[in-house]
Formats: C-alpha cells, structure tokens, sequence
C-alpha cells in the first residue's frame, strides 16, 4: 500500500506544539483591519490550538496518528 499524502494546505496552516498538541492562526487578520480595535488586532494575532471537534479532521489532513 502507498504512503499518505499530506495535504498540502494544511502542512502550511497548522504546526505541531511540543507537547503534541495542534496550533492555528487566528481568522479576520487579512484586510479591513482600520475599524477593527488595536486591542482585538494584537489578540488576533497569537496562535491558538485547534478544537476538539476539528482535531480529527486536521490530524487525518496532516497524516499524524489517530
């Protein structure tokens, strides 16, 4: 049988935390930033991990164990 592949999309989206957890970056940080608070913009910015519902989907995306 062939090895997986692995999407490509998601190798450039997600990174693996060292305790093996899934981290993300946060949506709404692309464009139309001038009404959006500085407040809201500097939070937006920091990563934060993956959802539970969603961690299947991602780990399947990105071929790491079950």
């Amino acid at each position: 049988m062939p090895k997986m592949k692995t999407n490509s999309s998601a190798k450039k989206r997600f990174r693996l935390t060292g305790t093996g957890k899934i981290a993300r970056k946060n949506a709404f940080k692309s464009h139309i930033l001038t009404k959006m608070s500085t407040k809201r913009k500097r939070n937006l910015s920091h990563t934060s991990l993956v959802s539970k519902a969603d961690l299947g989907n991602v780990k399947r995306m990105l071929c790491i164990g079950k």
